[in-house]
């Protein structure tokens, strides 16, 4: 998942030269939708002999929201957002998912509950992502930072949906290939509903534009969620959240050397500090507790 959510940040960069960022969505979203669907369709996945999609309203409206909020949005924000910040920058963001979601599952969905070491951590997360954003460089509102806010939007969204998924789906008797198809397929049909609003615009298309595209929609947003939702339903929202590790790596690393992107000091320093964050978060690392006064 890491590699494949890494390499989506610089698929996203060179689509965006032939389509507009509502179109990048677009067709992430339909065409993970139908690779999803064939899947399912193909494979026909039960839970002890179960109906192979679920029958309570209910549970369609739960998907309904995290297509929403994990799909429709966050993806939406990331290709607006690059055309403004770079792809590894992007990726970075992306990272901070985890302290997103620790915040959450704790503060809103009340699912877990944090230490004093994940406490630290949140902050920790928070002062680096100050540290990214840098907003001592900005005297006004320009496209740079609000392409970074979005970012920032789009990890909240992910946080979001990590614990909602958790608090009101991840118990029931659904399969991992039914349960990614229903959250991208939802996603998709919302896209193609708002096609006159997103997908209009004239387009201009080049061998690896629609290269980009198909490995975002299918592999990305196809395959990718399967193995997602096979992850956070074993290990829980926090722990799953951890792909973030890899996916800024593989991001920056690509970006560097396909695009040639470059950095200032602020963002490696701020992108090291939301890892710390991370690893206190996600109790990896551990800091020492004071000595026990004597009797």
């Amino acid at each position: 998942m890491g590699l494949v959510w890494g390499a989506s940040f610089l698929f996203m960069k060179i689509a965006l030269d032939g389509v507009s960022f509502g179109q990048v969505a677009w067709s992430r979203l339909v065409l993970g939708g139908l690779t999803l669907g064939l899947i399912v369709l193909v494979t026909r996945p039960r839970v002890n002999g179960g109906p192979v999609l679920p029958r309570e309203g209910i549970v369609w409206l739960h998907f309904l929201v995290i297509a929403i909020s994990g799909c429709v949005i966050p993806h939406l924000l990331f290709a607006w957002a690059e055309q403004y910040v770079s792809s590894s920058l992007a990726s970075i963001y992306n990272a901070v998912t985890p302290i997103m979601t620790a915040l959450m599952v704790t503060a809103v969905f009340r699912v877990e509950k944090l230490a004093r070491d994940q406490v630290i951590g949140v902050l920790i997360g928070i002062g680096g992502v100050i540290v990214i954003i840098a907003p001592w460089q900005y005297t006004e509102l320009t496209g740079d930072l609000w392409g970074q806010l979005a970012c920032l939007g789009a990890a909240l969204c992910y946080g979001f949906t990590f614990a909602y998924t958790r608090k009101y789906l991840s118990g029931r008797a659904i399969t991992g290939t039914t349960f990614a198809f229903l959250n991208i397929g939802l996603a998709g049909a919302v896209m193609l509903l708002l096609t006159p609003v997103l997908a209009w615009q004239p387009v201009a298309l080049t061998t690896p534009i629609v290269l980009s595209l198909l490995t975002l929609g299918a592999l990305g947003t196809g395959f990718a969620y399967i193995w997602n939702i096979n992850v956070l339903r074993a290990w829980g929202p926090t722990t799953a959240s951890t792909v973030t590790y890899v996916t800024p790596v593989v991001g920056v690393i690509l970006g560097v050397l396909v695009l040639s992107e470059t950095f200032s000091w602020h963002e490696p320093v701020g992108a090291v500090l939301v890892l710390l964050g991370i690893l206190l978060t996600q109790k990896r690392i551990r800091l020492p507790l004071p000595a026990p006064r004597p009797a």
